[in-house]
């Protein structure tokens, strides 16, 4: 049986640094999707959006706070398809051109690439795809309008026959509604095309607006108003309606499986949710100097040297000069508040005895959307506190490019979500990949790829999740972390050089064997767009084939006990 086409629908696929088309986490699980499609050979296309300023630009203004700029980008290595459709959103007909990304150029599957920023339409037209995460609702409405049915229109005007449309988040749900309105209004044929992955159990992550202005967006496809209200509500919920719309959902690792399907219990209609674990490709990001059969000193030295490179970096940027031969931890990623970047440093005292002591060095690099007002806040905090403690550096910019440098720089790769807000987190796999240990918050794919003592450490402790204020999970969590850091790291690091050189093997063997985008990827055609079981039940549940007695699954060894 031959393997199904499958088209991908993202908001933001991050191929390569000079392609400025993502924002972070999920832009850069997407490219590495498509890169690993590409890898294998796959059947696959992506479809994203062209946006005109990218993401943002960040940068430290002449006051020394954080600047969101926005700069126009030009490509010259895009191809023009010749291919323009038209979709109507808030009263007006607007064009879309469509670019494609070759496959010889990054080693990606090809990927297609939609702009309203054309000469023929409006000024407000044009901005629909000029800033990925627009603020403005009806530009945030008419991006995701254009995403699934420009989308769905240009693939078909090429005369791609796909399969399978896969909408990474619910960005991309007007596909479905395009498909819906072409079969006739018969759901039962959109759905055996149609798969969705689900990234947050976060509330601002999954989206909702008025079903009367989604309307207005041309966001339905012509579906009528009673349809979309029985899909998704009339407060209308972009996720709700995905999995009503899809034969089959995934979560993005094992224990966010088990929150999505609980979260979303309570949806009539749903279609099942697996969990298939996020990975990264490690063509991209691993670098070539270092593997997991590397003797304990050319190990530790290929380290100390990829230490040196980031160290180089900051001196340029920062002005602040780290040693090599101090332990190097850095926290990167998005800042959003649930991540919590200001964790490490709630004890004053106590992390800056072990910073002016020399034993520790922390960065911190990330971007915040740029109309929140609380991550831009908390990024400022962070930088202006800087200044002021040694061996402490905040680092704008945080693309692609530097993401890679710190993964290859670091010796800890910090992650401190509040449990269970985190689905996934992949930056620590690319970590992993490079000799980086994982030290994290038991939550997202932690569960599952970092086993304390072998190849990181992670924050357990009695009563993980029992109710308690925030305030005080925060302290506590901060508690475990330094316990961590002061009796186990620091003495492992810098007193027994060979156990330590024993857990970077483990942790760049764990990402070699299980946290590769390849796995991933041959996983979703066998579980999500070929099924190799099929599904009976709206439960999630699933039967083989053949009559073979039931194995034990996740659930019947861990988190029985999440709420």
């Amino acid at each position: 049986m031959s393997l199904p086409n499958v088209a991908y629908f993202s908001m933001e696929i991050a191929l390569d640094q000079s392609l400025n088309t993502y924002s972070g986490g999920l832009g850069f699980l997407a490219g590495s999707h498509m890169l690993s499609a590409g890898y294998l050979q796959m059947p696959m296309v992506g479809v994203t959006m062209l946006w005109s300023y990218g993401y943002y630009d960040q940068r430290i203004d002449h006051a020394g706070n954080v600047e969101v700029a926005y700069i126009r980008k030009y490509y010259d290595f895009l191809t023009d398809i010749g291919v323009t459709v038209e979709v109507e959103t808030f009263g007006e007909k607007v064009k879309v051109k469509a670019y494609r990304v070759e496959p010889e150029l990054f080693g990606a599957c090809p990927v297609y690439l939609l702009t309203t920023d054309i000469e023929g339409n409006s000024e407000w037209a044009k901005r629909i795809s000029h800033r990925l995460y627009d603020g403005d609702e009806r530009i945030r409405i008419a991006q995701e309008t254009v995403l699934g049915i420009a989308g769905v229109r240009v693939l078909q005007k090429v005369g791609y026959d796909f399969d399978v449309v896969h909408m990474n988040e619910g960005h991309a749900l007007p596909a479905a509604f395009e498909l819906l309105k072409q079969f006739n209004g018969d759901l039962d044929e959109v759905k055996k095309r149609t798969v969705f992955t689900t990234h947050t159990p976060v509330a601002a992550g999954n989206e909702v607006h008025w079903v009367d202005t989604l309307m207005q967006g041309g966001f339905f496809s012509g579906c009528s108003r009673e349809r979309a209200i029985e899909l998704g509500g009339e407060n209308f919920s972009l996720t709700v309606a995905a999995l009503r719309m899809s034969r089959i959902a995934n979560a993005v690792s094992q224990l966010h499986g088990l929150v999505a399907n609980k979260m979303w219990e309570w949806v009539d209609g749903r279609c099942p949710i697996r969990a298939i674990t996020n990975a990264v490709n490690l063509h991209y990001w691993q670098d070539k100097r270092i593997t997991g059969d590397d003797s304990s000193e050319k190990l530790l030295a290929t380290k100390r040297e990829m230490k040196e490179e980031l160290f180089k970096y900051i001196a340029n940027v920062a002005g602040k000069r780290f040693d090599p031969d101090v332990l190097t931890i850095t926290w990167a990623r998005r800042f959003a508040d649930y991540k919590r970047a200001w964790l490490i440093l709630m004890d004053k005292d106590r992390i800056e005895k072990l910073l002016n002591e020399n034993k520790v060095q922390i960065i911190f690099a990330g971007k915040f959307h740029p109309d929140d007002v609380m991550g831009k806040e908390m990024f400022n905090k962070l930088l202006n506190r800087s200044h002021t403690l040694k061996n402490v550096v905040v680092l704008p910019g945080y693309e692609l490019q530097l993401s890679a440098m710190l993964k290859k720089g670091s010796d800890i790769w910090l992650n401190t979500p509040l449990r269970p807000f985190e689905a996934s987190g992949t930056s620590g796999m690319s970590a992993n990949a490079n000799g980086a240990l994982h030290l994290s918050i038991y939550d997202g794919w932690t569960v599952e790829g970092t086993f304390d003592g072998i190849n990181g450490y992670t924050v357990e402790y009695e009563g993980l999740d029992d109710e308690m204020p925030w305030e005080e999970r925060h302290w506590k969590d901060h508690e475990c972390i330094m316990d961590i850091i002061e009796n186990r790291i620091i003495p492992t690091y810098y007193n027994d050089k060979e156990e330590w050189a024993r857990m970077m093997r483990q942790a760049i063997r764990t990402a070699d064997a299980y946290f590769n985008s390849d796995r991933m990827v041959v996983e979703y055609y066998n579980r999500l767009y070929k099924p190799i079981a099929h599904d009976d039940s709206s439960t999630g549940e699933t039967k083989k084939e053949m009559n073979i007695s039931e194995t034990p699954t996740f659930d019947a060894w861990t988190y029985s006990n999440i709420k």
